[in-house]
């Protein structure tokens, strides 16, 4: 298509008194359900499985972390999925617990993360975007992947001017959510203190949940991090960089279209293939880059472009 066409993707429409925007939203949630069931059958199972069977969990637990943090809560970000605000609410505390963070805090963080696009630093050695791969990086380059997987965790991010923003109830909500995810992680404390030994709720807690939670939003990070590794952070149109894998776009519900995302954020899941049509010839004239692999395996592509002089796309888009 030529540059000056227009772009329209019309949003869904329902008539369900329940779902905002279309009934296929059912399926994120119900699997939202099941990842929180998931992670209390960690801590149901644990006294009872062999180590071996808890580790294979935990690796699992791992990636659903990331699978529902890129996948069931962004899209809950960009398209909350009810109707009711009340229901909106009461899911956000789901996704919270489920993926052991603050769904409202990583909204503040995720908007802000569309404001700078993953920018690079400024005159001030600053950037917009505080989870930018640029923002820990040297001499214009993009951050070592692993070094941006491993520390981002830990790494603080100034929420508090763009939380002030929202308002003092939305702050307390966060804090909430903090609080209720912590006062869970009490509660299995105490609940094995008293029912085990105080080393077998250290065993569980500190060598067991707390690494595998860590590592599932290290391999967040992991995947962030080549979602926007050989963007262009100077067009709005390759800010991202896409995946088209089937079967992980089916997984993640099509978050392989990641420079779709970025160019129209609040397109709906379902329709990303439809916006990916409609801009496909552009993004090939812009240099858009895509990767075979799945974006948390994006150190495995074979046109992986070296970390000097990353910015301007290596792969058009097809």
């Amino acid at each position: 298509m030529a540059a000056a066409d227009p772009i329209r993707i019309d949003p869904p429409k329902t008539d369900s008194k329940i779902f905002a925007h279309t009934r296929w939203d059912i399926i994120p949630v119900v699997l939202g359900f099941v990842h929180l069931a998931f992670f209390f059958s960690l801590f149901l199972l644990y006294p009872h499985l062999p180590l071996w069977v808890m580790l294979i969990l935990g690796f699992i637990y791992a990636v659903s972390i990331s699978w529902n943090v890129n996948g069931i809560s962004h899209n809950f970000i960009h398209n909350p999925y009810f109707r009711s605000p009340l229901l909106n609410r009461l899911f956000s505390v789901v996704e919270s617990l489920a993926c052991s963070f603050s769904q409202t805090y990583y909204d503040v963080v995720h908007i802000q993360h569309h404001k700078g696009n993953s920018d690079k630093k400024d005159e001030n050695g600053d950037t917009v975007d505080w989870i930018s791969i640029y923002r820990h990086g040297h001499d214009g380059e993009a951050e070592n992947p692993w070094s941006y997987t491993f520390l981002s965790f830990f790494r603080d991010i100034p929420l508090g001017k763009e939380m002030a923003k929202r308002g003092s109830a939305e702050r307390r909500w966060g804090n909430a959510e903090i609080a209720l995810f912590a006062g869970v992680l009490l509660c299995e404390f105490l609940y094995n203190w008293h029912h085990y030994s105080f080393l077998f709720t250290v065993q569980y807690m500190i060598f067991f949940f707390l690494p595998f939670m860590y590592f599932g939003h290290s391999l967040s990070y992991l995947n962030g991090f080549y979602r926007h590794y050989g963007g262009n952070p100077e067009k709005p149109i390759a800010w991202g960089v896409s995946s088209y894998d089937k079967l992980y776009n089916w997984v993640w519900f099509y978050n392989g279209y990641h420079a779709e995302h970025h160019f129209r954020p609040k397109v709906h899941w379902t329709q990303m293939v439809e916006l990916h049509q409609q801009i496909a010839d552009l993004q090939k004239q812009e240099g858009v880059r895509v990767i075979k692999p799945p974006h948390a395996l994006g150190f495995l592509d074979p046109d992986l472009p070296k970390r000097s002089g990353i910015g301007a796309g290596t792969e058009a888009a097809v």
